[in-house]
């Protein structure tokens, strides 16, 4: 079973794969392949290259240059993502094709914004409200109101999906009740007794 796992940012989703990855899960990370696109493959490398101002002094894609540009601009996201995804993709269906074990975890933060869904057979969303996340965000990443309002609308609202999502693990209280609501995610898995919603 390909189970896809998504949320926003600052919403606990990569606290969730890590936690699933210590627990003996197989989980491919969207957004270390992208940095893999971004620093190993010199395609993509040309082309950002090419597009955006975002070099350092090395030479090398300077990923916090690249995220000042992308968040304050739909069509240099839009632009970006069509030279990294196709990448991501390739290797997402790669780790489909040779994986033996019983669950895969594809942890990919714009899985409905990619519409990405095809590549899954069920999606858990990891669910905040919108001022717990921006406020998360904030801290997490030193932005300012602004900043991390921009952030948080260049992806598609959590609300939205929640709605669409198979299974929702809901992050706005502690840490410690993220880890018991995941606890309960793989124990129900384990058993063949999950309740998967909108399916």
């Amino acid at each position: 079973m390909i189970i896809g796992i998504t949320g926003g940012i600052a919403s606990g989703k990569s606290t969730v794969s890590q936690y699933l990855k210590q627990n003996g899960f197989f989980v491919v990370d969207a957004d270390q392949l992208s940095k893999e696109a971004l620093t190993m493959d010199e395609t993509c490398i040309l082309q950002v290259r090419q597009l955006f101002n975002c070099m350092d002094e090395s030479g090398n894609i300077d990923r916090a240059k690249l995220g000042a540009i992308i968040f304050n601009d739909k069509k240099a996201q839009a632009q970006l993502e069509a030279i990294v995804h196709p990448y991501v993709i390739n290797k997402m269906k790669e780790a489909i094709e040779n994986c033996e074990e019983e669950w895969l975890f594809l942890d990919i933060p714009l899985l409905y914004e990619a519409c990405l869904e095809y590549l899954c057979d069920r999606i858990l969303v990891v669910y905040v409200d919108e001022q717990v996340q921006l406020e998360r965000l904030r801290k997490r990443n030193v932005l300012s109101a602004v900043e991390a309002k921009a952030r948080v609308d260049s992806q598609m609202p959590l609300i939205e999906k929640k709605q669409k999502a198979n299974y929702i693990i809901d992050n706005n209280g502690s840490y410690e009740d993220l880890i018991k609501q995941v606890e309960q995610f793989i124990r129900e898995l384990k058993k063949g007794d999950i309740s998967w919603e909108n399916y």
